[in-house]
């Protein structure tokens, strides 16, 4: 490894020289040595040179590049000053530059009068909801200790605050040009997006305000005692949020699809389904979603005893096979006003699994009656009551005449006819059977967005009082949730298992003499293969050489 030097005529005839740190390596192709660059100091004239020769040499006898037979007088000790996990800040880093984020921030930015780096404050509480989730004022330690966040040497609290204001001032621009840049460069297909609504709750003592986001409601996280917010994402096919909303805790699913489709008037979109699940498809739920000018995709509880469920159900005919191992049969149920669509769909695959799992349920069920004492129209035993409310066994459970407890064979054969299938009922008669079975499949995407935003992001529970810090710290998490399902669709691996292989990758800082080096540790095959798929270069192996005194 070597300091070496470049010339460049100017124009006007003067010549500029640039220093860089090279070393030597064989051409695969020719077998000659050619120098690799590893980091641009800049220009000779304004550079240490004899410091960073010495640095240079200290630099190869600490990677081996060359033996030293002693110690010359003049050498320089490395010391190590910390060692900071990089490789996942990379990526984080990577995808928010590609996909315009940084570019939508700044450009807003330029129209203000900030000192501090509001962009970089913005970037680095999104990649703390995707590495490291923790608390604002949290995050001062984390970005000191244990994060190398690209062009983030410091956090501090206060401007995370200002940067939270700035971020929900520019929301609704600052959301759709990200789309728009998204959209294009993924080629997203937004001829349809699918809707659904989640809450999220707040641990606090005192009672909410009456014009606060924060208040009671019907909360799907299970914690009717505490005030929430209702949130709201349009997901793609494939599973990318590419807006979010944020209303009051109090805020009916159905009160708020009007305003999603204003709000998504001119966003080059075909059309906005809502997608809902079995305990959201009665028939009023239902009349009041098509009431608001929109279109839904529903579950149907397939053992609801509905009459047009019973016959979809029992309707013969084949299933046509489609993609991500599905099958699907399209049914239509009376006519006129009462005609009802339907999409029965099986998955072969979870079909086995389910007869798998009854087939344990049983063995297990037949071993525990095997324990139960014999009636004799006796009163049952506490033994026979935790049988008849176990919320597994008691589906398949009857009572003989004498009251002992039996399988009830008929109920098995019922529950055999359903294994692997949903059915799914629509109201666009526009969309292929195709479409909607795999709309509602999106249904669990934007249910595993939910779950990452409330336990990989960390969402839950919030502790911002203001409206407007609320609305931002949604919106962190929404873009934290934009940069993750984009690096999972790629590498076809789960944000888990990327973090975890990336975390490996650390960037060493360590001191010689007094310069200053941040180096980047091997890259792993495992790693090579997730920034391959990302279509992303090895980060470089040098970065922050200084010579400035520490």
């Amino acid at each position: 490894m070597y300091i070496r030097r470049i010339s460049r005529k100017n124009k006007n005839g003067s010549v500029t020289s640039y220093v860089q740190l090279a070393h030597n390596e064989r051409n695969p192709k020719t077998g000659n040595p050619q120098a690799k660059v590893l980091y641009h100091f800049g220009r000779e004239d304004e550079v240490d040179m004899d410091g960073l020769k010495r640095l240079a040499a200290s630099i190869s006898r600490f990677l081996g590049d060359e033996p030293v037979a002693s110690e010359p007088k003049d050498s320089v000790q490395l010391s190590l000053l910390d060692s900071k996990t990089f490789g996942t800040a990379y990526i984080v880093d990577s995808l928010w530059h590609e996909l315009g984020v940084g570019q939508a921030i700044s450009k807003r930015l330029a129209q203000r009068k900030y000192e501090a780096p509001i962009e970089r404050a913005i970037f680095a509480m999104v990649a703390n909801r995707a590495l490291d989730p923790s608390s604002k004022l949290g995050m001062e330690d984390w970005v000191k200790r244990d994060i190398a966040l690209p062009g983030v040497e410091n956090f501090e609290v206060h401007q995370g605050y200002r940067a939270m204001d700035f971020l929900i001032e520019s929301d609704v621009d600052i959301q759709r040009e990200v789309f728009e840049t998204v959209a294009d460069l993924l080629n997203l297909e937004v001829d349809l997006l699918f809707f659904d609504t989640t809450s999220s709750y707040f641990e606090m003592d005192d009672e909410p305000e009456e014009d606060s986001l924060k208040q009671p409601g019907y909360s799907k996280d299970h914690r009717p005692d505490l005030p929430q917010v209702v949130i709201g994402f349009a997901v793609t096919r494939d599973g990318i949020p590419v807006r979010c909303w944020v209303w009051p805790g109090n805020t009916s699913d159905m009160t708020v699809i009007p305003e999603v489709k204003k709000d998504l008037i001119g966003w080059r979109l075909g059309r906005v389904v809502t997608v809902v699940d079995r305990g959201f498809s009665s028939e009023d739920n239902l009349r009041e979603l098509q009431k608001a000018g929109g279109h839904y995709i529903a579950g149907e509880k397939m053992t609801s005893g509905k009459q047009t469920v019973e016959d979809a159900m029992s309707r013969p005919g084949r299933f046509k096979t489609i993609r991500d191992n599905l099958e699907i049969k399209e049914i239509v149920v009376g006519d006129g006003e009462a005609r009802v669509r339907y999409v029965l769909v099986r998955n072969p695959d979870e079909a086995r699994r389910d007869a798998f799992r009854r087939e344990a349920h049983l063995k297990a069920l037949e071993a525990e009656l095997a324990r139960l004492k014999e009636l004799d129209n006796d009163a049952h035993t506490k033994a026979h009551c935790r049988l008849q409310s176990h919320p597994t066994f008691k589906r398949y459970l009857k009572s003989d005449k004498r009251g002992n407890l039996t399988v009830d064979h008929q109920a098995v054969k019922a529950m055999e006819r359903l294994d692997g299938k949903y059915l799914i009922r629509t109201s666009d008669d526009t969309l292929s059977a195709e479409d909607v079975a795999l709309g509602y499949k999106q249904l669990w995407q934007v249910e595993a967005a939910f779950r990452s935003l409330k336990q990989t992001m960390e969402l839950r529970p919030m502790y911002h009082r203001k409206n407007e810090r609320i609305r931002a710290h949604v919106l962190l998490c929404w873009l934290s949730l934009l940069l993750v399902r984009v690096a999972e669709n790629r590498t076809s691996h789960t944000w888990r298992e990327i973090r975890s292989v990336m975390n490996e990758m650390h960037l060493v800082t360590y001191k010689a003499g007094s310069g200053r080096v941040r180096q980047r540790t091997e890259v792993t095959p495992e790693q090579a293969q997730i920034l391959k798929a990302l279509g992303y270069e090895h980060p470089p192996l040098f970065s922050d050489i200084s010579t400035d005194t520490l």
